[in-house]
């Protein structure tokens, strides 16, 4: 059954008919944009082995997906924020994959064995990855979802001559 809250990726309607005959809007096309790696030592301040793994982590994603996304997402200096903040989210996990393996997802407390902090974290971490996943087009799902940007048209590609 189809889900009621989401509307159906614009490819998927052209692929499979409209039988509405409703207009298709392929979505708000932002100008393209030079996006400007966000400073790691800001948003991860410390100068401790942990921190300066997650400034390594973060900018290692920032560099893996951004010419993946400029390319089929178009991402414009308006997403700046969301790509900072999913980079943020992926570091934030493998920094607490790390602590769950070194101190194990039990540990003593003063009532007993209880449940590592990091599990709770890590899920609503991982929970928040997905969403950007989602929103960013870098599931094979969620790029079917994704119209790609047009590079073949006559004016120079700036949407707001």
């Amino acid at each position: 059954m189809a889900d009621p809250l989401r509307k159906k990726p614009v490819l998927q309607v052209i692929r499979e008919g409209n039988p509405g005959k409703r207009p298709i809007n392929p979505g708000v096309v932002t100008p393209p944009a030079e996006l400007e790696e966000p400073d790691w030592k800001v948003v991860f301040p410390g100068t401790g082995a942990e921190v300066k793994r997650c400034r390594e982590v973060a900018s290692d994603e920032w560099q893996r997906v951004i010419p993946v996304l400029k390319y089929t997402a178009g991402v414009g200096a308006v997403d700046t924020q969301t790509l900072k903040d999913y980079c943020v989210c992926v570091a934030r996990i493998d920094q607490g994959e790390r602590a769950l393996s070194r101190e194990g997802i039990l540990m003593k407390g003063e009532r007993g064995w209880q449940k590592n902090g990091w599990t709770t974290v890590l899920g609503q971490y991982r929970s928040q990855l997905a969403r950007y996943i989602g929103e960013l087009g870098l599931s094979p799902s969620a790029r079917g979802r994704i119209q790609p940007p047009e590079n073949g048209s006559e004016d120079d590609g700036d949407v707001f001559d």
